[in-house]
């Protein structure tokens, strides 16, 4: 499926408000609601539209700390990124993980606790006891500047 102007501005509309009333898209990009609901539907199978989710807040939640972490590996097999991999991807704490390259670490996790207690426990009893693991360096983040979920759609 090719994207035209129109589903690049119900994609637009979507990624900044998943919650929007069919009725509402259909007004904001100029179509009628059935042809605006038939688009959503055509996306959403495609892929275009891969979820909705709501985004809570984390300070009402009381997860105050966020860790970027990056972790080096013994060996670089698939076995044991397949492993690493698998293990991390059950951590309700890890928000997100990226195998990487260019840096002196092979995974960059992000990861939110409650506090600095709760980080070293689970840096010490679990994330540094995945067989495999052999360094861990932990940056912290002291202030969010930016945090959006939208992509950008202007090179479509």
């Amino acid at each position: 499926m090719k994207l035209n102007k129109m589903d690049q501005r119900i994609l637009s509309e979507i990624q900044n408000n998943a919650r929007i009333s069919n009725l509402e898209l259909a007004d904001i990009v100029g179509l009628s609601p059935s042809p605006c609901l038939r688009r959503v539907k055509q996306l959403e199978a495609a892929g275009f539209i891969d979820s909705y989710v709501a985004r809570l807040n984390e300070q009402k939640l009381n997860l105050k700390l966020i860790a970027l972490i990056q972790i080096s590996m013994d060996r670089h097999t698939p076995e044991r990124f397949e492993n690493f991999e698998s293990i991390v991807k059950d951590y309700e704490e890890v928000l997100e993980c990226y195998l990487i390259t260019g840096q002196n670490a092979d995974y960059l996790l992000k990861v939110i606790v409650p506090d600095m207690e709760y980080y070293q426990d689970f840096l010490l009893g679990r994330l540094s006891r995945i067989e495999g693991v052999t360094g861990v360096q932990s940056s912290f983040i002291m202030r969010k500047v930016l945090d959006k979920t939208a992509f950008p759609l202007g090179h479509l």
